[in-house]
């Protein structure tokens, strides 16, 4: 019993330590910080009003749309819907080029390879599953190429590094890395305290990604040495989308608390918050124009909103959807926006 209480004292001594040491970190940080970003961009000049119109309406899917992402061609997309239904778009033309049935009905995630040549998709059946988009006879039996599976929770998001390497997040609080020829896990990244809701890759370097998660952290991963090296916090609730900055040096988070943030690396602090009085639902997600100067964030309101990055104004709203806007993406050439929703519709918008 004495030991018992020996280590409930010494756990609580260690809680006072790390709050102090917490502390200091916060006060060393803030006499740093000599200027903010608002700031500094009150000479920059500020936008128009960002005019966006529907250029494509995507129809097909006979249920909720949870997930979307543009291939890295800029005209391919794949979206996963709760009918069951992995549908790969021409964006251009609206044509379906593959419809793929998925064991699981309750999907999650998609995503394209930056080859072209496969696509992922995973959710409650806690597996990731690979389809070979080019090869005809995995198409035509519509059976995965490869099924990866040891997360012990749904899957929530994956990230193709190249066709052989593919990163997953999961609601068992931990990231893994996958050798997908070999159909195993390379690595394992734990240090979230709550399920990790989404991840991003680093554009200029495929050695670091971020992931946000329900502990209301987002947190830089470098895969060389398997650790966490930044964990940014700010957020009042769970971490629903992150997103690398275009440059690689920053990232944008959405959360339940009704903001977006613009967090960065070599500051190692939060540069700005999108939030307004006005605005009380949830961010499901969250996408950079080419140049970074927009934030795009869709909303559990059935809108998606536009923000400055720089002077941290809403300059635009897309509505047309009629329910919550579950996914969105911005096109690798910058010149267009997909928004996915649980109406069972995609819009293009530009």
């Amino acid at each position: 019993m004495q030991n018992q209480d020996d280590i409930s004292e010494r756990i609580s001594n260690a809680r006072r330590e790390a709050d102090i040491l917490k502390e200091r970190i916060k006060q060393r940080k803030e006499a740093l910080a000599d200027t903010t970003l608002k700031e500094m961009a009150k000479d920059v000049e500020p936008l128009a009003r960002v005019m966006m119109k529907v250029r494509r309406n995507l129809k097909g899917h006979l249920a909720k749309i949870y997930a979307m992402h543009w291939s890295s061609d800029s005209q391919h997309l794949v979206s996963a819907s709760q009918d069951g239904k992995l549908i790969i778009w021409n964006a251009y033309t609206t044509h379906k080029i593959h419809a793929i049935p998925l064991r699981s009905s309750w999907v999650m995630t998609a995503a394209y390879s930056p080859s072209g040549s496969f696509i992922a998709s995973g959710g409650l059946d806690n597996i990731c599953s690979i389809y070979n988009i080019k090869n005809r006879d995995s198409l035509v039996t519509n059976r995965p190429a490869r099924e990866l599976a040891a997360h012990v929770g749904y899957i929530s998001c994956c990230r193709f590094l190249d066709d052989r390497r593919i990163l997953t997040s999961s609601g068992d609080m931990t990231c893994l890395l996958w050798d997908i020829d070999a159909g195993v896990k390379t690595h394992e990244f734990s240090d979230h305290l709550g399920d990790v809701m989404s991840l991003s890759v680093n554009p200029n370097d495929p050695n670091m990604f971020v992931s946000g998660a329900c502990d209301s952290t987002a947190k830089i991963w470098d895969i060389r040495t398997r650790k966490c090296v930044q964990t940014f916090s700010g957020h009042e609730n769970d971490i629903n989308s992150v997103q690398f900055f275009p440059s690689g040096t920053a990232i944008g988070t959405g959360s339940d608390d009704a903001s977006c943030r613009l967090f960065d690396l070599r500051a190692d602090c939060e540069l700005n918050c999108y939030s307004e009085k006005d605005i009380y639902y949830g961010v499901t997600s969250v996408a950079f124009s080419a140049s970074g100067r927009l934030l795009f964030a869709g909303y559990d309101d059935f809108s998606s909103y536009v923000w400055d990055t720089l002077r941290g104004e809403r300059v635009g709203v897309l509505t047309g959807h009629e329910n919550r806007v579950s996914c969105l993406g911005v096109s690798k050439d910058g010149m267009a926006l997909c928004t996915g929703s649980w109406d069972s519709y995609l819009k293009i918008w530009a």
